[in-house]
């Protein structure tokens, strides 16, 4: 598995993660971000629709889909800079700019091991 492909693979796995907290145990979540606990399935559908990008990260980074590592590099850095606006304009605690710091640390990951594959 090449360098590129690891950080995809392993990128699924803190998706799969992050999803199914959200879906079994969303308040501890919540409550980490300081974002008010909630009883509503919202926070339960974003968990599944994490899940299933995890799956699909997962998955690419098995079959080395190159493409895909590619498109993933700008929607991760916006994660960060939506996150990081959301923090600024107080819509949430500055916490969750560490949430979209982890998007940003492995879209870097992917586009340097991508580089060096060149």
């Amino acid at each position: 598995m090449t360098a590129a492909a690891k950080s995809i693979y392993y990128f699924g796995f803190y998706l799969y993660v992050t999803g199914l907290t959200l879906i079994f145990i969303p308040n501890p979540f919540l409550a980490t971000l300081q974002i008010p606990s909630t009883n509503e399935v919202w926070i339960r559908v974003v968990g599944v629709l994490t899940f299933c990008l995890g799956y699909y990260y997962h998955r690419s980074g098995t079959e080395n889909i190159k493409s895909f590592y590619k498109h993933t590099i700008p929607t991760r850095v916006l994660v960060f800079i939506a996150f990081t606006s959301f923090a600024l304009l107080k819509y949430v605690s500055p916490i969750i700019i560490g949430i979209g710091a982890i998007d940003l640390a492995g879209a870097i990951w992917t586009w340097t091991a991508l580089n060096k594959e060149k």
